[in-house]
């Protein structure tokens, strides 16, 4: 259950004219030397082709020596000037790559590499034989042990890492979609031909069959673990039982279909038989066994969660923009259903009963169980994929302490907005939100991951929704 981590292969193409600077000044054993270890702490691999190619036919061996190796990135480093037909058969070929120089050793006298002109000349290539947009060429200029350079490389391998976890990864629709949530509508054929996604229907009644047949001690020792984890606060015995019937239910599919993550429909089929909300057990699925579940059977939040769990090794927050408090510059993120306990603030979490379903009736909010938690202060990043998998929106934000704290469930009230590193006023923030028309299902994640996440977008071709700004009057502009 869950991605099936194959581990990101770079393929590493040493180029330049005959010339013995790049042995004189060790270009290619500090290269080899810093990449490995940047994989080594990634958990990637590394396959340094043979030879060093100066033509087009020797280009083509080294190509297909990465090929052979199943190589998922090709990178072209220019140890010395490098010929202009080595670049464009690397950016001519159906491969992921990217262009690297460094600087030269001495800035005086004859001119020792000269290889920032090669890697200028070879982007230029680049742009003659490739569509960038849809297929970019990455360039990184910097000496090996540089940290900025490291970090520009190690962007781009979480996000081809991001890339290559959704090709194949499963996802399991119990239930289709919720009921009048039309704009969660996927069509699967794009999501596999963009990504790599399979998705795979399974009928609300397997589940509610599946729940009724859990074997009696095996949901005692998970409760227990339920209970531990947070503290019930008046939920009934049998709403209790019920969620972890449904978390061992769903844990089973997930396990027997090998899903990546579940999409669920969480109303209103389940509160008529057997009468819960699933909410608490999909949280307890996201913290226990790090299963990504989207509710309300959104499958693009599916996605986004995937990415998500790629690039922190846990599953982030499927979330609702439910309240902007536009005088305050702060907005208010929570979900009445999900979320795992781990962004938790120092006041804990505890399981509650739904506080909507019920509400106004004889009975009451009885339909249990879901989470509810304050966020922990601190950065994070929110985004998600959308329109069939061909956009991608990505914000940062701070988490803010209020009193008081916000709706019930998992919540935290967001300031200090950036759209892909452009200040954004909170009403900026809602005018994007309308005016690219973005499901509402929003992935938080703790930190700011925003560079991984743009190369992600970037290599996998998804338009990047750009920051709107707030207007006192319509504007086609803001819809194109």
């Amino acid at each position: 259950m869950g991605l099936n981590i194959q581990p990101l292969k770079i393929g590493l193409i040493r180029a330049s004219l005959p010339s013995y600077f790049p042995e004189k000044f060790d270009v290619w054993k500090r290269a080899e030397a810093a990449l490995g270890g940047l994989c080594d702490r990634l958990g990637a691999q590394l396959f340094v082709a043979p030879g060093v190619p100066m033509d087009a036919r020797e280009t083509c061996v080294a190509l297909e020596k990465c090929r052979a190796e199943a190589v998922d990135f090709v990178l072209l480093l220019h140890g010395g000037f490098s010929m202009g037909d080595v670049a464009r058969t690397v950016a001519a070929a159906p491969v992921r790559a990217g262009f690297w120089s460094v600087p030269e050793p001495v800035r005086t006298g004859d001119v020792q590499l000269n290889n920032f002109v090669s890697l200028n000349m070879s982007m230029s290539i680049a742009r003659q034989v490739r569509d960038l947009k849809s297929s970019p060429v990455q360039w990184y200029h910097g000496a090996p042990d540089s940290p900025a350079l490291l970090q520009r490389l190690e962007n781009t391998l979480r996000a081809l890492q991001a890339a290559k976890d959704l090709q194949g990864a499963r996802i399991g629709v119990v239930g289709g979609l919720a009921m009048t949530f039309y704009n969660m509508e996927v069509s699967t054929n794009e999501l596999r031909s963009r990504l790599g996604v399979e998705v795979a229907n399974h009928d609300m009644h397997e589940l509610t069959d599946r729940m009724a047949s859990i074997d009696s001690t095996r949901m005692a020792k998970e409760l227990a673990l339920i209970s531990a984890a947070a503290r019930v606060d008046g939920v009934s015995c049998s709403q209790m039982a019920l969620t972890t019937q449904c978390a061992l239910a769903l844990e089973d599919m997930a396990s027997e279909g090998n899903y990546a993550a579940l999409a669920v429909s969480d109303w209103p089929a389940l509160q008529d038989n057997p009468g819960m909300h699933p909410g608490a057990a999909f949280t307890w699925l996201e913290e226990k066994a790090r299963l990504p579940i989207a509710s309300e059977g959104d499958v693009l939040g599916a996605v986004t969660q995937i990415i998500a769990k790629s690039m922190t090794g846990r599953v982030g927050y499927l979330l609702d923009m439910t309240e902007p408090d536009l005088d305050a510059e702060q907005l208010l993120m929570w979900h009445g259903g999900g979320g795992p306990l781990y962004l938790a603030d120092d006041g804990g979490a505890k399981w509650i009963n739904h506080p909507m379903i019920g509400r106004g009736t004889d009975a009451g909010p009885i339909y249990g169980a879901i989470s509810d938690l304050v966020f922990q202060a601190g950065p994070v990043s929110v985004f998600r994929v959308a329109r069939n998998a061909s956009a991608f929106i990505s914000m940062t934000a701070e988490v803010v302490s209020r009193d008081p704290s916000g709706f019930s469930g998992c919540r935290g009230w967001l300031e200090g907005f950036e759209i892909f590193g452009a200040q954004a006023t909170l009403e900026d923030v809602v005018a994007t939100v309308m005016a690219h028309g973005l499901e509402h299902h929003f992935v938080l994640v703790p930190g700011n991951i925003s560079a991984p996440l743009t190369e992600f977008a970037s290599w996998t071709g998804m338009d990047l929704l750009d920051r709107r700004p707030m207007r006192n009057h319509l504007d086609r502009r803001d819809f194109t």
